[in-house]
């Protein structure tokens, strides 16, 4: 579609503002004075598909979003920097997230060339907006199960969870956030849900703030960008997301089970009535006796379920396993002979899985499919790898040599 270059301009304003960047940023960044991207946003002057190509990255878009019939100034990134004014301000975190969202719109581009058919998050949960406390815990229970159910994974602990998330169309990334932060979601409508994590954060906590914003990705799709702080947990969809990701990554049945399995059944008397043809007798039955849970317990599930050992806690109370005053006893064991524990019994402290979250192997793999089906050309593929910091000494051993 052409497009005036009156209107042009008014597109690359509406985007530039909903970017929440300044003329003179821009024009910092372009290498040009302040009245050229005046200019610019006025239609007076022409812009170059360099030029353009550079602002659509400025601005978290596709160059073909300025083109089409329709133009929305809004937009996930957008909305991600109006939720959270601090990443924008951050010019740092900034680029690095501007930097994600260009590779995940490449990734959407390669996958269109190959005709690969990819389902954005494919189960559609029907959710209400949760008035109160136990509708939002109900609610997370209730999907986390389905979830498992639709996935197949029973009761067993999640291998890669990473994976798991990229092969539902997820895309997943982590960047160094402020302390508060957990992570954030933004659903795109070209390059679909997509997770960052924060990654000053432990191994473990990235894995629970993963499924947590996996949880939005299902049942939060009407919001262009949610981001998840501490200080909000108490909040209704957080706590809704919160409950799904206990429940995800540690499935009640699976919990119950394992505890079984380190004799740690907690099952007091009761009665039973053996009824003999004509008549019942009652007998007292008690089974295992009452094993209390040790702390040590709560490292080996820790490490079988790929979380926390304060969050197995929280689970354990939540499922009525231990009391509160067991829950604040065994906590404050931890803080001393948790680790302890972990390495006198060989385990992991912090799942393995989460060292995929930043892999690039299926970018790359698309890219090296597309360039052998020719829908790419070496100058292309070249550019795609140095986004994903493949230096050019790496594609010499491929015959990928720069021109």
């Amino acid at each position: 579609m052409s497009v005036a270059k009156e209107e042009l301009g008014r597109r690359l304003k509406a985007a530039r503002e909903s970017a929440r960047m300044t003329q003179q940023q821009v024009a910092t960044e372009l290498k040009l004075n302040r009245t050229a991207v005046t200019q610019l946003e006025s239609g007076d002057r022409a812009v170059s598909s360099t030029e353009l190509a550079q602002l659509a990255y400025l601005y978290g878009r596709d160059m073909a979003e300025f083109f089409a019939s329709e133009f929305s100034d809004k937009d996930a990134l957008a909305a991600l920097f109006r939720a959270e004014p601090s990443m924008a301000e951050r010019e740092d975190i900034a680029k690095t997230l501007r930097d994600c969202v260009a590779i995940a719109r490449e990734q959407t581009n390669l996958e269109e060339l190959l005709e690969i058919d990819r389902a954005w998050a494919v189960a559609n949960y029907a959710c209400t907006t949760p008035t109160r406390k136990g509708d939002a815990i109900r609610q997370g229970e209730r999907v986390a199960e389905e979830e498992r159910q639709r996935l197949g994974l029973g009761t067993a602990p999640i291998e890669n969870l990473p994976e798991l998330l990229e092969s539902d169309g997820i895309r997943t990334r982590q960047i160094s956030l402020a302390e508060e932060v957990s992570g954030f979601t933004m659903n795109d409508p070209k390059v679909g849900p997509f997770i960052v994590i924060n990654a000053a954060h432990k191994a473990a906590r990235k894995r629970y703030s993963l499924a947590h914003e996996y949880a939005h990705v299902l049942m939060d799709k009407q919001l262009l960008g949610v981001v998840s702080r501490q200080s909000q947990h108490a909040e209704l969809l957080e706590m809704r997301a919160n409950s799904f990701a206990a429940n995800f990554l540690m499935p009640e049945k699976g919990v119950r089970q394992f505890l079984a399995s380190l004799g740690k059944e907690r099952v007091t008397r009761t009665q039973a009535q053996i009824f003999d043809g004509e008549s019942s007798v009652n007998v007292d039955v008690r089974s295992a006796p009452n094993r209390a849970i040790q702390l040590y317990d709560v490292v080996q599930l820790a490490s079988h379920f790929g979380v926390s050992r304060p969050a197995v806690l929280y689970r354990l109370l939540n499922l009525g396993i231990i009391t509160s005053n067991e829950q604040t006893s065994l906590a404050q064991q931890n803080e001393i002979a948790g680790r302890q524990y972990a390495r006198l019994m060989g385990l992991n402290e912090e799942p393995q899985d989460m060292v995929h979250l930043d892999s690039n192997h299926r970018f790359v793999g698309l890219a090296l499919e597309a360039l052998r089906r020719e829908e790419i050309s070496d100058g292309k593929f070249k550019q795609l790898a140095r986004m994903v910091g493949i230096a050019p000494d790496e594609l010499e051993a491929l015959a990928l040599k720069e021109t």
